[in-house]
Order: C-alpha cells, then sequence, then structure tokens
C-alpha cells in the first residue's frame, strides 16, 4: 500500500558515546566477581547468565546505531518499512531539553506488547507540525522516563 508521507526525516535511536577501555575493563571485573561468585554458591546457571549479559553488553557498547528513516502519514507513523497506526496508540508526548542539549524527541505508548514504548528523536524537523498533527490523533499524557532509560542513561547508551 502507497503510504503518502506528510514529513520524512532520519535519525538514530539513541547517541552514540563511545566507550573507553576503563569501561571494558570495568565491565569485565564486574562479569568475573559476578561469575565467581555464582559458581561459589552453586548457581551455575547464574554464572553462564552473567558472562553471556557481560558479553552482550559489550557487543552493544560497541556498535553505533543504525540510522532509521521515520515518515509521517496519514494512517501512522512509518519506521523503516513497520507502520505503527494511530488507531493502536494509547498517548504521545513530545520531550524537550530545557538545555537544548538534547534534540526534541516524541514519546509514545502503545498497545503492541513488542514495543510498548516508542521514542522518537526529532532531530532536524518542524516539532510544532508533529505535535499539532499528533495531537488531532492520539491523546496526549505525560510521559515520565521509565526504568530502563534511566538505567540506559546511567550506563551511557
Amino acid at each position: 500500500m502507497l503510504r503518502t508521507a506528510i514529513l520524512e526525516w532520519e535519525g538514530r535511536e539513541y547517541d552514540h558515546n563511545p566507550k573507553s577501555a576503563d569501561w571494558y575493563w570495568a565491565l569485565g571485573i564486574i562479569a568475573v566477581a559476578g561469575t565467581v561468585a555464582a559458581i561459589l554458591f552453586g548457581n551455575y546457571l547464574l554464572a553462564v547468565l552473567v558472562v553471556v549479559a557481560a558479553i552482550a553488553l559489550a557487543l552493544h557498547a560497541a556498535k553505533k546505531p543504525p540510522l532509521y528513516h521515520f515518515k509521517l502519514v496519514e494512517q501512522g507513523i512509518v519506521i523503516g518499512d513497520e507502520l505503527h497506526p494511530f488507531d493502536r496508540m494509547i498517548s504521545f508526548s513530545v520531550l524537550e531539553d530545557i538545555e537544548g542539549e538534547y534534540p526534541p524527541m516524541i514519546s509514545i505508548k502503545n498497545k503492541s506488547w513488542l514495543s510498548p514504548h516508542l521514542i522518537i528523536p526529532l532531530e532536524g524537523i518542524d516539532v510544532d507540525t508533529i505535535y499539532a498533527y499528533f495531537l488531532q490523533h492520539v491523546d496526549e499524557s505525560e510521559h515520565a522516563h521509565t526504568f530502563p532509560d534511566l538505567v540506559a542513561a546511567w550506563l551511557g547508551f
């Protein structure tokens, strides 16, 4: 189905902050300590989980986030090739940094259990146009950062 774009832009899911060698050393030390503690307590499954989690975290920290293509269409918002329709959205909120250090973002809560909370960067486009269009189709409510968002920010993601 051909979707006529009202607005189009590109953005990354998050800003890539390259990690120093010290960050990887700290991750390794914590992973080894956790693995040794789990083995000493006889919890071998936890030991394997700590190793796998540390490897996954290190790989995620090393990679640069992909560039996504966003399109605002009449039915909703398209991220890449996936349509997120307005009728599956519960609420939205435009998040702007008062200091202007970070670009504005739109936070969308969905009915989808796979992606219940979308955060989309709005860098380089007219935020007021996006806000006005969403306001016509979805309820606005205040969105606070979730615990995983705060943990990711604390870890430097």
